[in-house]
């Protein structure tokens, strides 16, 4: 929006030239993000505790070894991914160029799934007691959708079609792979698996959102890099017109995290919910399918995939082993991955913090194998 209206005047006073520049618009964006959510933080968090939307922690013999751990948390106001919501689509709104379709189909992308999880905690919170929210077909077919209706942008625009059937490979001396219609199936695989990836992250005390607030600082280098036809050159990369915009996108990303994580920290004044971790997962994963950089969403969300690895190979070892022994048996002592060092009795903050460094790693991985072909 103030591209549209600032950059114009740039005849009157040069100075509202950095208008162009997009690195100038996502600082500014990330900044912006990160002072809505300040200053709405306490404002959010009021409300929701008014509205007595507090969180349930989970009981059941799967949980029984950290409910203890967890009991304090009884009552924490949740569903304060809305926060992160305004934070994110009010900043790019206002520092985007929103004449190019990128941005919006991502802001699209996260609200459509914000409103999904919204719905999800909704029901937990306020239906019956022991109900868990929306059944997992349901979400999953909000997941499925959203990857159809992201395909048929890919390919139905004119400006996309070209590119849309290729993928980046990290690490390859042809970096460009042709995956043609599987592309379609890929890209709900991609969304579905990283809005998954991110909700089973959301734990502990600001683990999740201080590894997507780290994996958005990663994709806004990726997303620049591949809309800059001079870089994209001597990277020998995919150059995306337009695809430089989602910088902004994600810088807003980074930013409020980093304000959300103000509230998140241990001990934590506020949880994001489903809310706030299906969109932010369906955000970076839309994100990911835009630039074309799907399988540096293993890189950089190195601990996601970890997270939810996790938990697939342990349902899948417990169903396998009760069926060949008559019991099933655990890999982990509880899953995803935090709760098995929470087990073992590795303090809460610890295990946050030690994710982090593992997310930095990632994200460092991700970006170098932009040149490591």
């Amino acid at each position: 929006m103030l591209y549209w209206l600032l950059y114009p005047l740039t005849n009157w006073w040069f100075g509202f030239n950095v208008f162009r520049y997009i690195t100038f618009r996502a600082t500014f964006a990330a900044v912006t993000a990160f002072v809505v959510s300040l200053l709405l933080g306490p404002i959010v968090i009021r409300r929701l505790r008014a509205a007595n939307l507090g969180e349930k922690v989970r009981r059941g013999e799967d949980y029984r070894s950290i409910e203890k751990e967890h009991s304090h948390k009884e009552g924490t106001p949740t569903m304060g991914g809305l926060l992160i919501l305004v934070a994110v689509l009010g900043s790019t709104l206002l520092w985007a160029r929103l004449d190019l379709a990128p941005a919006w189909v991502a802001m699209g992308a996260m609200a459509w799934m914000g409103a999904v999880g919204f719905l999800d905690d909704l029901i937990k919170l306020r239906g019956r007691p022991g109900r868990r929210g929306l059944p997992g077909r349901v979400k999953l077919l909000g997941q499925v959708l959203l990857g159809l209706g992201v395909s048929w942008f890919l390919f139905g625009a004119s400006e996309t079609a070209e590119w849309a059937p290729q993928m980046m490979v990290p690490f390859s001396k042809h970096p460009l792979l042709y995956i043609g219609p599987g592309a379609v199936l890929f890209t709900i695989l991609v969304i579905a698996g990283s809005s998954n990836a991110v909700n089973l992250t959301d734990g502990l005390d600001g683990l999740a959102i201080g590894c997507l607030g780290i994996a958005s600082l990663a994709f806004a280098v990726l997303a620049y890099v591949t809309g800059h036809a001079g870089l994209a050159d001597y990277l020998n990369i995919l150059f995306i017109p337009g695809a430089g915009e989602l910088t902004v996108f994600c810088a807003t990303l980074v930013g409020a995290s980093l304000g959300f994580l103000w509230f998140n920290s241990y001990p934590a004044q506020v949880f994001m919910g489903d809310t706030g971790s299906l969109a932010c997962g369906a955000a970076i994963g839309t994100v990911a399918v835009l630039i074309r950089k799907e399988l540096f969403l293993l890189l950089v969300g190195g601990v996601f995939v970890a997270e939810a690895v996790s938990v697939l190979s342990q349902k899948f070892y417990f169903k396998l082993t009760r069926r060949l022994y008559g019991q099933g048996r655990r890999i982990f002592l509880c899953a995803p991955l935090h709760h098995h060092f929470q087990v073992r009795q590795v303090a809460e903050n610890k295990i946050t913090v030690r994710f982090w460094i593992c997310a930095i790693i990632c994200a460092l991985l991700g970006i170098g194998a932009l040149k490591l072909q």
